[in-house]
């Protein structure tokens, strides 16, 4: 650890696009707008970046890290796993691609001999994946504040004390995209009408098991999705 000022990760990660799976950014967004941190303290939005996190990680004496995370609890139970559980957890049943790549990242951390020195995971129980281009639900949503209330208390015990701001910051100076601030993308989201939410019914239609053979795949969607004169790219 670097004597005492321990250089200090506090990670999202997650798939904004997937609903409830995007928790862990929304809480890191979070807490960068209403509260501030020392200098050896990093907030970072690691979305699904899975295995390009290395460095960061093998930087961090101390890691915590937000993420939705499947326990098989009910929606929206928070927990909390420290050290070497970490891992296990979060392969135990996984959400999304992106947790395979950070268990791999841990792993290549641990055989680089530059793992965080400790690890905290604050994870919750979505309530909804499949809902593309959605946002949380408001039963995730609420457990924010707790989550990062136990960061808080977590990082306290370790001597990093961080200060509310007196004014949140603005959207628009958060640590994400501008294209997905929580407000703008809760806001613009198209009606169901105007783009499907669970994939398009017409190709997920009950009975259609596939086309009868690899050389009739284009004409079978055609034909689902109105006739022979819709040109299908595959």
């Amino acid at each position: 650890m670097s004597g005492e000022t321990p250089n200090t990760l506090i990670l999202g990660i997650g798939n904004l696009l997937w609903a409830d799976e995007g928790f862990g950014v929304r809480a890191v967004e979070h807490l960068h707008r209403h509260w501030q941190f020392p200098d050896h303290v990093r907030l970072m939005d690691g979305g699904t970046q899975g295995i390009y996190l290395v460095q960061d990680i093998r930087e961090a004496d101390l890691l915590v890290v937000f993420d939705a995370v499947d326990y098989g609890l009910p929606p929206a139970t928070m927990k909390v796993v420290e050290g070497d559980e970490v891992p296990s957890f979060l392969g135990a049943k996984k959400v999304s691609l992106h947790q395979t790549g950070f268990q791999e990242v841990l792993a290549m951390a641990e055989m680089m001999g530059d793992p965080p020195a400790e690890l905290l995971l604050v994870g919750v129980q979505p309530e909804e994946l499949e809902d593309f281009g959605g946002s949380l639900r408001e039963s995730v949503k609420a457990q924010m504040e707790p989550a990062i209330a136990v960061a808080l208390d977590w990082l306290a015990a370790r001597g990093i004390h961080a200060t509310r701001r007196a004014t949140p910051l603005s959207p628009e100076q958060g640590i994400g995209s501008l294209e997905m601030l929580i407000e703008r993308y809760e806001e613009e989201r198209p009606a169901p009408e105007e783009a499907p939410r669970h994939g398009d019914a017409r190709v997920l239609a009950d009975g259609w098991a596939g086309p009868a053979s690899p050389d009739d795949h284009e004409a079978e969607i055609q034909a689902i999705l109105g006739g022979p004169n819709l040109k299908v790219a595959l």
